[in-house]
């Protein structure tokens, strides 16, 4: 069990299983609210879950031990994801969840795009293919 949960597969996986729970929760959720105030109370659940995570396996660090980089990309991620909630939220409460949600996942597409331009990373023919049938599959799911 423990080199399963050290593996980044399993990690990954279960990402994917919480974020299309996300979509279906979230799609009721915001059904009688606004849309912001629902990414409000999302995060403040977040926020705490996380705060008891960090106590009980005691990993919470001192403030003082990160590096002022680390924290102005994480500042930066941080912006982002709430950038992403904010408009994943308000798209929920337009639409379906199943057009919205393959379109957000668009993301895959963007961050293989990103990493290249912006880190250096290298895609073979094959990962571009699979970039390509990521970006038709979510447009396909998604069309009406």
């Amino acid at each position: 069990m423990a080199e399963l949960t050290s593996s980044w597969l399993f990690w990954a996986i279960m990402s994917a299983v919480f974020a299309a729970l996300t979509a279906i929760f979230a799609k009721v959720g915001v059904e009688n609210v606004n849309a912001d105030f629902a990414t409000f109370i999302r995060t403040i659940v977040i926020l705490l879950t996380l705060a008891f995570i960090l106590i009980a396996t005691g990993q919470f660090q001192a403030p003082g031990s990160i590096s002022g980089r680390t924290y102005t990309f994480l500042i930066l991620s941080g912006l982002a994801t709430g950038g992403s909630w904010i408009c994943y939220f308000r798209a929920l409460k337009a639409g379906q969840a199943a057009q919205v949600a393959p379109i957000d996942k668009l993301s895959v597409v963007l961050v293989a795009l990103f990493g290249v331009a912006f880190l250096g990373e290298k895609l073979t023919l094959p990962n571009w293919l699979g970039v390509a049938l990521i970006a038709s599959g979510a447009i396909l799911v998604a069309w009406r």
